[in-house]
């Protein structure tokens, strides 16, 4: 029996047949590069926390495989937490950088268009900054986007204190400041610089209150 390419059945039963194949090799593609994508995260996220370290220009010059390396050597141990969803996720990365004690600190929070995270790098003093770095997932070119890419600028957080006293999270971004506890904000990015702000004193408040005090 002949088919009518015309009629409604066959388009029908075209048209599923179609779909069913594009779906099934989009789900094959999917599966079959995700241990690559897996990969290519976890490499991001090592360089994030070492450029945290001040480790930017040695990351610069290194392949893949050095990256993953000084990053074993350097992250000498993990905590892991809860989140929201009862998923466990990194809560301090302990280093050591020029055999001196350091904590890396991951912060997340909500920037002008969407999510904003950082990597905090602290002195043994846990109230002391050892360096910063800043991520966004939409902030607007040469504006808020400089968060991320002016390394000058994450920097500045070098040096900075937490703690205005022992009780207090004074660790801030203010336009025109700039004082032991306080960064002056990016230049025309004043809402992304006040979501960095709030993203330092939120999470600091809330996560790492506890572990800031013990020393």
């Amino acid at each position: 029996m002949k088919l009518n390419k015309e009629s409604n059945t066959y388009i029908i039963i075209y048209s599923t047949i179609l779909v069913l194949i594009v779906a099934f090799l989009l789900a094959f593609v999917s599966q079959t590069l995700k241990p690559m994508q897996d990969n290519n995260e976890a490499l991001d996220t090592r360089k994030q926390i070492l450029y945290s370290l001040n480790l930017r220009d040695t990351v610069a010059t290194l392949a893949d495989e050095q990256i993953n390396a000084l990053y074993e050597a350097t992250i000498t141990q993990t905590d892991s937490m809860a989140d929201e969803k009862g998923k466990q996720k990194p809560f301090v990365y302990y280093a050591t950088v020029n055999g001196e004690q350091k904590y890396v600190l991951p912060l997340k929070g909500q920037g002008m268009w969407g999510g904003i995270s950082a990597f905090l790098a602290i002195d043994s003093d846990k109230n002391t900054i050892y360096g910063a770095y800043f991520n966004h997932e939409s902030e607007t070119a040469g504006l808020g986007a400089e968060i991320k890419d002016n390394a000058q600028w994450q920097q500045k957080f070098r040096g900075k204190k937490i703690f205005a006293d022992s009780t207090e999270i004074a660790l801030s971004v203010e336009k025109n400041v700039n004082n032991a506890t306080t960064v002056d904000a990016v230049t025309g990015a004043t809402v992304t610089s006040t979501a960095v702000s709030t993203m330092l004193q939120d999470q600091l408040r809330s996560k790492y209150m506890d572990f800031l005090s013990r020393h």
